[in-house]
């Protein structure tokens, strides 16, 4: 039986070397030769170009060491700052912000999936993961064919969940060429994830342009999505393919205003509505009035799905409630703060208010030629649970997902790519950091500082700080995700 078990372990090992197969607890990595003939084909490609394209991506890369440890100071302090504040800064809808990143697999901390990423979400974030650490490794392998060094293989791996990429090259000669092409070598990856960036950020920029024989945008926001859970959700609510062109008086033309507007609705007071006497005689009805825990005045009974309690003023200096109708005070009514506002007309009218909790808001959302719905709830829930898009398809056959899709998709990698640029500028162990930092100094202290283990000495202190700082923005990274 033991030696049936060896047999085995041993065919099994054959066969993860054969196909270039690796396998530890936590890590599968996969190696291959197959594109080495692709790769040296453009290493070779117009040798003047690429030797402009590196050198071009080895300033960058040694300017991007220095910015990347005042990105990390800066960082580190800002969430310092954010831990010692009893009430930390709310967090507004960015573009994926991600603050560390480890080794090539673009490994963010702040994007945690299961944590603070939602699970439709993804795909966007491991493809994005993966392609910006393929284009980060062809980086170092173009740069290194070009530099003579030999090309032993390219390959993919998995740490936990994170994919990544890296590329296996011939370690002799690579100390044998000069510091100078050590740094192109070293700086290509950090280089070739800026430009993926840029590219990336120049597509969702031009997307409108790109799009526009199929989709139009300025005409409003269109609905994508609208979770089951969400208060927008219902027969008067909003519907998938709805557009949207109002909140209250604020006109929305894509979904930076719809965000807009609902953060200045949020931030603002209630807008009121302009109602006559007669029909706010009209439709009043007598009520009990009191008030609620935060200080707010309630008229209506807590059974009724249709009426609001409304306050409004005349001359005396006690506002007035009255439980109204919502649509009926809404429809056909102008928006207004005071009754100043509504004395334009000759028919006597007073300006009346919602009467809500506080954070909470009456919203009337335009989206034509259905009736308005009228949200009544804190508005970032409305922004949380309805997903938009600004390009409305010219035919009906075409997607509307597609847009939204290619915009996710760029954000993530502009995101991701550039994290994975910043870290792995970092003069850190492990990190390209390390190797750029270490061939900077040959280039340029050889002669200033003569005995070479006194050179090693400086790196090794420069690389012991930034390891340090990079641990610390990782630690607190993760502290900072699981406490909220």
């Amino acid at each position: 039986v033991l030696q049936s078990s060896n047999s085995l372990k041993a065919s099994y090992e054959d066969w993860l070397v054969t196909y270039g197969l690796s396998v530890s607890p936590f890590h599968l990595r996969w190696q291959t030769a197959l594109f080495n003939r692709q790769f040296y084909n453009w290493g070779r490609w117009k040798p003047r170009f690429l030797y402009l394209w590196f050198s071009i991506g080895m300033v960058f890369g040694i300017l991007a060491m220095f910015g990347s440890v005042i990105l990390l100071g800066k960082t580190l302090l800002q969430t310092l700052t954010q831990m010692l504040t009893e009430a930390p800064k709310a967090q507004n809808d960015r573009m994926l912000q991600v603050v560390v990143s480890l080794l090539s697999s673009g490994l963010s901390l702040r994007a945690v999936p299961g944590v603070n990423l939602p699970v439709s979400q993804l795909t966007y974030f491991f493809s994005a993961i993966l392609i910006s650490g393929v284009i980060h490794e062809v980086g170092h392998g173009v740069a290194a064919i070009r530099e003579q060094v030999r090309f032993n293989g390219f390959g993919i791996f998995i740490f936990i969940v994170y994919p990544g990429a890296f590329v296996d090259l011939f370690t002799t000669h690579l100390q044998l060429i000069s510091p100078v092409q050590q740094l192109r070598i070293f700086c290509a990856g950090v280089w070739h994830n800026f430009v993926l960036g840029v590219a990336s950020f120049m597509v969702l920029f031009l997307l409108p342009a790109i799009l526009f024989p199929f989709y139009y945008t300025g005409v409003g926001a269109l609905v994508t999505d609208v979770t089951e859970d969400s208060p927008a959700n219902g027969p008067r609510g909003l519907f998938v393919g709805d557009l949207v062109t109002n909140l209250q008086d604020c006109p929305v033309y894509n979904v930076e205003d719809w965000n807009s507007c609902l953060g200045d609705i949020s931030e603002k007071s209630q807008v009121g509505y302009c109602v006559s006497a007669a029909t706010l005689q009209q439709l009043s009805f007598p009520a009990r009035v009191y008030r609620r825990l935060d200080g707010t005045v309630e008229c209506c009974s807590n059974n009724s799905l249709t009426d609001i309690c409304f306050s409004y003023s005349t001359k005396l200096d006690s506002p007035l409630y009255a439980c109204l109708p919502a649509r009926k005070v809404i429809e056909a009514s102008k928006v207004c703060r005071t009754n100043m506002d509504c004395h334009k007309d000759l028919v006597p009218s007073f300006c009346v208010t919602p009467s809500l909790e506080n954070q909470t808001r009456l919203i009337r959302v335009k989206h034509p030629p259905h009736i308005d719905m009228l949200y009544v709830g804190h508005p970032m829930h409305l922004q949380y649970t309805v997903s938009l898009s600004s390009f409305v398809p010219r035919q009906n056959f075409l997607s509307i997902d597609l847009p939204v899709v290619i915009e996710t998709f760029c954000k993530y990698l502009i995101s991701l790519s550039g994290a994975l640029a910043v870290i792995n500028a970092v003069p850190c162990f492990a990190l390209d950091g390390q190797w750029i930092l270490n061939s900077f100094l040959e280039a340029t202290l050889s002669s200033l500082i003569v005995e070479k283990h006194k050179r090693e000495l400086v790196g090794f202190l420069i690389l012991l700080a930034g390891s340090a700082l990079l641990a610390a923005n990782v630690a607190l990274g993760l502290w900072m995700v699981t406490a909220r």
